[in-house]
This record gives structure tokens, C-alpha cells and sequence, in this order.
């Protein structure tokens, strides 16, 4: 899903065919600031805004970012404050809305279902993102990129609109250490019980790697789950670590071995529906899919090139353009992504998968999604990122071996869907470009002669049509 790549248009296209459209609430809040600060092209933002139920909030973040008439050359994008324990009333608010408003647009003018996915990594947004979803009447929620137990839960209490708390990972945590971040949608939004109503509870979807994390899920949880999306490591953006030791081929890419294969018959012996992702974007592997018993297959990479995503359309064409010469190659990198995870880069001149690009970034983190707690020498807690600048990590305890070639996924992401970050210097952030190792067969999802497709090609390639 990347960053706003799946997003409320994207989404809406998939759903009003039927399908589960899904859009990314990952740096929503940035990618709505974007928009906002570039004029609100058609008028979306401002129109979904304006169904919010409390317009207090959305008058303040209008006067704050709202452009009428951007610049040219467009001017450095203002930054929300970065999370931290206490946010700031305006950082909750900003981030309920922006994920009102991308629910709320993907879901007009229709009746089908939309889902929303997080990232368990991307830990302090969350709570406030999935009020906001539910608010626009989300109707399921995917999160993968880690063990999301407490989830289901906080889901629960939210469609009362009761306060929630969310216990934050900690690196090297010891004993009871239990830090964590408070939501309340009352104190927030007074009035909201009596205004909005209860609200419906999503469906829940963790996206897995295994039939052991499956019933560790099934265990733990606080709450519901409704299933499970199987994912294997072929799929696009994070990856699971290989189970075992760490082995890397002469590429240095991760060797996935049989121990990551997933037993689909244990996985329906769980009694829940699942759906398989990852190398199932062809009307074979569906059928497979349904023949083993899963519901249906989650799709990423061939939406992810379409006409109605949101990645910037230079990058798109020139990456279609080598998909059809056959040039195209994806990398599953095991160090670029500060959250330790495996990650597929697309590798493509001009962008981050470039080694001297790389090395012309001046490391900086002014975003802060994916900071990691830690505890610090005089006991409290501290937040600090892989990819910031270098004297930084280790000042704050971080080993010195694990700033190597971390990206800022933050930045690059952004700028893969078109809002890269103008410094005030005249540097222009560069992008990374995720993809699954099914990239190099959207090809057939393009008729003879074009060099795009849509929604539709990619449905009708699906089905054998």
C-alpha cells in the first residue's frame, strides 16, 4: 500500500467493482497536509472536511495548511509536530481527520465495503487513525508489519467512543516495562456520544507469515479476529524475516526456505477465513487460493501501477515502460527499512535504489513515524530512528552497525506518491519504490499497444476475461 499509493481513489475504483478497496492510512495526516498546501486539486479534501461532525478542528487545520494558490516552485511542506507520549489535542485531531477524510472519499457513492491498512510498526498514530476511519464507517482494518494483539480490542472500545491506551514497543524492553500512549475520543471531540452514536465495529484482518503466529494471535488478542491475511515474501513493501538464522544469497538478498512456507491446512483447522497475498496476482494461483480453502486473494502490486493509483505518473510510466522491455528487476533488501524488516525496492535510475543517490541524502528526521523507543542511561525513555542523521543514533545508545544504509521511508515514500519535500535548501527529496516480485508480469494486465491500465484490465486479467 506505500504511502497514499492506495489511496481514497484507488480504493473507491476497487470497492465500486465489487471488490474490498483498500486505502492506506500510513503518514496520512502528511499526505493530507500535501494536498491541502497544494491547492486541493478538485476540491476533495475541502468537500470531505466538510461532512466532519465537528468543524472546529477543520476550520484550525484549514487556516493552518490550506493553499489557495500554491506556489511554484512549491515551497517546503509544513510538518505536524512528531509524536510523542503527550500529543499535542491538534496532532489527535489532525489525524482523525485526515483518516475521515480518506475512508469518508473512498467510500462515496457507493454501498461496498472499504477497508483500511496500517502498520503495527507505526505504532503512536494508530489509535487516533482508526477513530477516524471508523468515523467515516470503515468496514475492515488490515495491519501487518508486526503483531497487532492489541488491535482488536481498542476497535471494540472505540465504536463506544470509550478511552483507549495502546502499550508501544520498546527495544531491549526488560521486565515490566509497559509504556504507553492514551487516546480519548470524548475529550477530544465532546459531545461526539451524543452527535455521531455509536459507531460500527470493523472487521480485523493481521496479515501473517505463519500458522504460529496465527495462534499466537488467536491467543492473545483482546478481542476479535475475523481472520487472516497470509502473506508470503514474494508480496511488495515489508516483508517478514525469514524463520531461523538470517542467510542471504550472493545478491545479499534473504534465502525464504520451506519454513516459511504456510501450512494452509493448519491455517483452516483455525476455523477463520483467510486470504492469500503475495505471488497469487494470476487467474491460476487464484484458483489455487480457492481450491486450499481461502476466501480470496489480496492484490498490491498489479492496483499498485494502475491508472487510478497514486503514484506519481512519471515514476509509473517509467517503470511500466521498463516492465514491458523486460528490464524491470525488484531487490528485497534486508537493510534499507528502518523498522529491521526485509523490504522490496524497486530498482530504477533516479530514485533511492541507487547507490550514489543514496549517498547525496543528507540524513535527516523530521517526521519521526517509524522512531523506536528506548530507554535511555538516565531511565527514561527516549525515541530515536535508524535513519537519522548519524551523530544522532549513537549519541542517544544506538549501535553504530545499524544506521547502514537505512532510508528514510518516511520522506521517500511520500515523494514516491508525488509529494516529495522541497528543503529550503533547493534539495528535493528523492523517492523508493516498492513493489512484489509479481511486478514484472503487470504487463499482462496492458492490452497490445498501451502503455497503461486500469482497475478494470487488472480485474479482468484476475477472472480470465
Amino acid at each position: 500500500m506505500g504511502v497514499a499509493i492506495s489511496d481514497w481513489n484507488l480504493a473507491r475504483a476497487v470497492s465500486m467493482k465489487g471488490h474490498l478497496g483498500v486505502v492506506s492510512g500510513t503518514g496520512i495526516a502528511l499526505i493530507m497536509i500535501s494536498r491541502l498546501m497544494g491547492g486541493d486539486t478538485g476540491g476533495h479534501m475541502r468537500r470531505a472536511l466538510g461532512h466532519f461532525p465537528f468543524q472546529e478542528p477543520v476550520r484550525s487545520i484549514l487556516d493552518e495548511y490550506y493553499v489557495p494558490e500554491p506556489k511554484t516552485p512549491q515551497p517546503p511542506y509544513k510538518r505536524a509536530p512528531m509524536w510523542t507520549f503527550n500529543p499535542p489535542k491538534a496532532l489527535d485531531e489532525l489525524t482523525v481527520v485526515a483518516n475521515f477524510v480518506e475512508v469518508f472519499l473512498a467510500k462515496e457513492g457507493h454501498q461496498n465495503a472499504v477497508g483500511l491498512n496500517l502498520l503495527e510498526k507505526v505504532q503512536m498514530p494508530t489509535m487516533a487513525s482508526l477513530y477516524g476511519a471508523m468515523l467515516a464507517g470503515v468496514n475492515f482494518v488490515i495491519m501487518g508489519a508486526g503483531i497487532p494483539v492489541q488491535i482488536p480490542g481498542i476497535l471494540d472500545k472505540l465504536a463506544d467512543h470509550r478511552a483507549v491506551s495502546y502499550r508501544l514497543d520498546m527495544q531491549e524492553a526488560v521486565g515490566e516495562d509497559d509504556y504507553r500512549l492514551h487516546f480519548d475520543p470524548q475529550t477530544i471531540f465532546p459531545g461526539v456520544v451524543e452527535k455521531v452514536g455509536r459507531l460500527t465495529r470493523p472487521y480485523f484482518l493481521p496479515i501473517i507469515s505463519s500458522v504460529v503466529l496465527a495462534k499466537a494471535l488467536i491467543k492473545r488478542v483482546t478481542g476479535k479476529i475475523d481472520g487472516f491475511v497470509i502473506e508470503a515474501p514474494t508480496a511488495g513493501g515489508h516483508n517478514a524475516p525469514p524463520r531461523g538464522p538470517l542467510r542471504l544469497d550472493e545478491g545479499g538478498e534473504p534465502i525464504y526456505g520451506e519454513k516459511d512456507v504456510v501450512d494452509l491446512n493448519k491455517i483452516k483447522q483455525l476455523g477463520l477465513p483467510f486470504w492469500l497475498a503475495g505471488g497469487y496476482d494470476s487467474p491460476d494461483k487464484l484458483r489455487q487460493a480457492l481450491d486450499a480453502g481461502a476466501a480470496g486473494i489480496q492484490v498490491g502490486t498489479a492496483f499498485g501501477y494502475c491508472t487510478e493509483s497514486a503514484m506519481d505518473e512519471t515514476l509509473k510510466s517509467r517503470i511500466i515502460r521498463k516492465v514491458l522491455e523486460q528490464e524491470i528487476k525488484v531487490r528485497t533488501d534486508p537493510l534499507v527499512s528502518p523498522t529491521g524488516y526485509p523490504f522490496k525496492v524497486v530498482q530504477l535510475e533516479g530514485t533511492l535504489s541507487e547507490p550514489e543517490i543514496y549517498q547525496n541524502r543528507v540524513r535527516l528526521c523530521d517526521i519521526g513515524m517509524l522512531r523506536q523507543l528506548y530507554k535511555r542511561a538516565d531511565g527514561k525513555v527516549g525515541l530515536r530512528c535508524p535513519a537519522e542523521p548519524v551523530e544522532q543514533y549513537p549519541a542517544k545508545g544506538g549501535k553504530l552497525e545499524d544506521i547502514a544504509e537505512k532510508i528514510c521511508l518516511c520522506n521517500n515514500l511520500s515523494a514516491t506518491a508525488g509529494y516529495p519535500q522541497h528543503r529550503k535548501d533547493g534539495y528535493v527529496e528523492p523517492p523508493i519504490v516498492t513493489a512484489g516480485d509479481g511486478l514484472a508480469a503487470i504487463g499482462k494486465c496492458i492490452k497490445p499497444g498501451h502503455h497503461s491500465y486500469t482497475v478494470q484490465d487488472v480485474l479482468d486479467y484476475l477472472a480470465g476475461s
